[in-house]
């Protein structure tokens, strides 16, 4: 009896590590080259809007292919932050108690504008410049990206583990400072 259970053990353990590990190792690394995709293509294309200082729909669509490429699914977050310069007054409502000071004060666009820009609703030609959404030296560009699908190894990792997992597996976060203006 105890022999034929420790052949049975040998048997499962064998088909695991002949079998399972390799698939769940190859899987992990499709994640890791999704994940560098993920992150160059955002790199790319947050450095080009930077350095342009506007986004066209030709560029946004592009990106979007690019992240199709991996095999998966995203959710991609703009977010634009326009830096204004604010006067200071002791009392708002009179201009003449002005203090000299300016405050920093950052507005915040986000998909909903952004895309409304790229893409209007009504038939605009794919170049007019009206579809071109512009940016300011100084201000701040962001794109969040997180996977919506489950990868391969997600799936492994729910099989093995007995969990459900805890979100997405590839999130990239970069942006920064817009530089330059060439519209």
């Amino acid at each position: 009896m105890t022999n034929s259970v420790s052949k049975i053990l040998a048997a499962l353990l064998a088909v695991l590590l002949l079998y399972v590990y390799p698939a769940v190792e190859a899987a992990g690394r499709q994640d890791d080259l999704s994940r560098l995709t993920t992150y160059n293509t955002v790199t790319k294309f947050v450095d080009a809007v930077r350095t342009k200082g506007y986004i066209t729909p030709t560029m946004y669509e592009q990106f979007q292919e690019e992240l199709a490429l991996t095999g998966n699914t995203f959710d991609v977050k703009l977010e634009h932050m326009h830096k204004k310069y604010v006067p200071e007054y002791t009392d708002p409502m009179n201009q003449a108690t002005f203090t000299g000071k300016f405050e920093a004060v950052l507005d915040g666009y986000y998909d909903e504008q952004i895309m409304g820009v790229l893409f209007p609703d009504n038939e605009m030609s794919r170049d007019d410049q009206a579809r071109v959404y512009k940016l300011t030296a100084g201000d701040f560009f962001r794109v969040t990206c997180m996977n919506t699908n489950k990868t391969p190894a997600d799936l492994f990792k729910e099989w093995l583990l007995l969990d459900q997992g805890n979100g997405s597996s590839i999130h990239v976060n970069y942006g920064g400072m817009v530089i330059n203006e060439d519209y």
